[in-house]
C-alpha cells in the first residue's frame, strides 16, 4: 500500500489549490504537499501592498472559493475592476481607437479582482491546515522518483523516501518534476522584462484596469483597494534595468510619459523589481503515474492576466477527473483520467497561448502603418457586440469548456458532502 494517494510536488498558488479540491471532493484520499518555503502569513488590512498580484477571474474565484480560500482573503485586501480600457500608443485612451470593457455588459458586478499571490497563497494554507488528510511537508522537494506499475517511489531532499499512487508536478515553469520525467518543452523568449511597482497617482483608478501598448511591450496599471495601481511594465531587459537603476524621479518622470498620464501625475512608488518573460508549453502533460499542472506544464506573457487563472483552470479540471474516476472506483493514477486532463486543457491552453503570443506579435510590430492599423482593430472590435463579448468573455475566465467548480455549478457543491464544509455554499 502507498503511502499516499497524491503527492503536489509544489505549494504554491496551483499546487495548493489543487490539493484543497481534492481534500473537497476525496475527503478519504490521502494528500501530500512538497514544497520548498513557508508561505507567508495574510498580511495586515494596513500593511505595505506587495507588488506580485494576479488579476483573478471570475472562473478563479469560484474556484478558489471551493477550495475554501477565498472566504480568508481579507476583503480591505481585495480590489474588485469593474472595466478595462485597452488602447495603443498611436492613439489615445478616449479616442474611437480604444477598447473598453465593462461588467454591466455581461451582466456581472465585476470582470475580476486585483489580489496579492500573498494573500491568495495564505488563504489556500489557511484552508489546507484545517484539513487533517493533506500532509504539508515543507521545507523540502522532489529530488527524483520511478514509476513503478502501481505507485511511484519518491525520493525528496531531506532524504527520505515515500510513496505515492499519483505524482503531480505543480513546481512551476522550472519544474523538477517535468525534468526528472523527461518530458520536453517548446520555449520561447519575448526578449523582454516585466517591471512591477506599487504606485499612487493624482487621479483614481475608477476600479478600472487600464493597458497600453507600446512599441517596447504592454504597460498595465491595475487598480487596488487602497486607491493606489500595481503596475506591470513590459519592456526590453536593458531599458528595465535602467528604469530599476534610476532615481525615484527618473523612473515617475519616464512612467507619467509611458502611461500617457491616462491618471494624472504619478505622486508615489514603491518599491520596483524585474523577472524575464518567457513562454513555455510541455509537448505532454502526463505520464506514467504523472500529472502537469499550472507553470510546470505552460506559462504565458502576462499581457493578458491570464497565467495563473490557467493554472487554476488545470487543478480544477485535474481534481473533478480524479474524482469521477474514484468515485467509479478508480485509481487516481489510471491512464484514462489522466488522458482525459491532458486533453482538455492542454486544447484550452493552447488556445490561450496562441492566442497571446499572436497579441504580442502584432502590438510589438513597430511599423507605424501596423500601429494605425492595430489603433483601427481595436475600434472596430470596441464596436462589434458580438466579437467583443467574446473577449470578454475569455478575459474574464468564464468562456471555453470550464471545469463545474469554475462555472459555480450548483452540483459541484454535492462534493463537498463529506468534505471539511468549507467549500462553496
Amino acid at each position: 500500500m502507498s503511502d499516499y494517494d497524491a503527492v503536489i510536488a509544489g505549494g504554491g498558488m496551483v499546487g495548493a489549490t489543487l490539493a484543497n479540491l481534492l481534500a473537497v471532493a476525496l475527503p478519504e484520499l490521502r494528500v501530500a504537499v512538497v514544497e520548498g518555503r513557508q508561505p507567508e502569513s495574510m498580511p495586515a488590512a494596513d500593511a505595505e501592498w506587495s507588488n506580485r498580484v494576479s488579476a483573478v477571474s471570475g472562473a478563479s474565484r469560484h474556484i478558489l472559493h471551493a477550495a475554501g480560500a477565498w472566504q480568508g482573503i481579507d476583503p480591505a485586501r481585495l480590489s474588485p475592476y469593474r472595466r478595462m480600457v485597452v488602447w495603443d500608443s498611436s492613439g489615445a485612451a478616449d479616442s474611437e481607437s480604444s477598447l473598453r470593457f465593462d461588467s454591466a455588459e455581461l451582466g456581472v458586478s465585476e470582470l475580476g479582482h486585483i489580489v496579492e499571490n500573498r494573500s491568495i497563497q495564505a488563504g489556500l494554507f489557511g484552508a489546507l491546515a484545517r484539513c487533517s488528510q493533506i500532509e504539508w511537508l515543507c521545507p523540502d522537494r522532489v529530488e527524483a522518483f520511478d514509476a513503478e506499475a502501481s505507485q511511484v517511489i519518491v525520493s525528496l531532499s531531506r532524504n527520505n523516501t515515500i510513496s505515492t499512487r499519483l505524482l503531480v508536478g505543480a513546481d512551476g515553469a522550472n519544474s523538477s518534476v517535468r525534468r526528472i520525467a523527461g518530458i520536453e518543452v517548446r520555449h520561447r523568449d519575448y526578449h523582454q522584462h516585466a517591471l512591477v511597482a506599487t504606485v499612487a497617482t493624482e487621479r483614481d483608478h475608477a476600479q478600472t484596469a487600464w493597458q497600453r501598448f507600446l512599441p517596447e511591450g504592454p504597460l498595465a496599471f491595475l487598480p487596488l483597494a487602497d486607491g493606489r495601481c500595481s503596475i506591470v511594465w513590459s519592456t526590453t531587459p536593458a531599458a528595465a534595468e535602467s528604469l530599476l537603476q534610476c532615481s525615484e524621479e527618473e523612473f515617475i518622470a519616464a512612467l507619467q510619459k509611458a502611461s500617457d498620464s491616462i491618471l494624472g501625475s504619478i505622486v508615489g512608488v514603491s518599491n520596483r523589481a524585474s523577472f524575464p518573460l518567457r513562454a513555455l508549453h510541455a509537448r505532454r502533460y502526463t505520464g506514467k503515474r504523472l500529472a502537469l499542472i499550472g507553470d510546470a506544464a505552460h506559462a504565458v506573457h502576462p499581457m493578458a492576466g491570464q497565467g495563473v487563472n490557467l493554472g487554476f483552470l488545470d487543478a480544477a479540471a485535474l481534481a473533478e477527473v480524479l474524482a469521477e474516476s474514484l468515485e467509479r472506483g478508480g485509481d487516481p493514477g489510471d491512464s484514462r483520467p489522466l488522458r482525459r486532463y491532458e486533453r482538455w486543457r492542454k486544447g484550452e491552453n493552447l488556445a490561450m497561448a496562441g492566442s497571446i503570443d499572436l497579441l504580442h506579435r502584432l502590438f510589438s510590430a513597430q511599423a507605424k502603418p501596423l500601429g494605425r492599423l492595430r489603433a483601427t482593430g481595436l475600434g472596430l472590435v470596441d464596436k462589434s457586440a458580438l466579437i467583443k463579448r467574446f473577449f470578454m468573455l475569455r478575459a474574464t475566465g468564464v468562456g471555453g469548456d470550464l471545469p463545474r467548480w469554475a462555472r459555480n455549478d450548483p452540483g459541484a457543491n454535492d462534493q463537498v458532502r463529506n468534505g471539511r464544509g468549507n467549500g462553496v455554499n
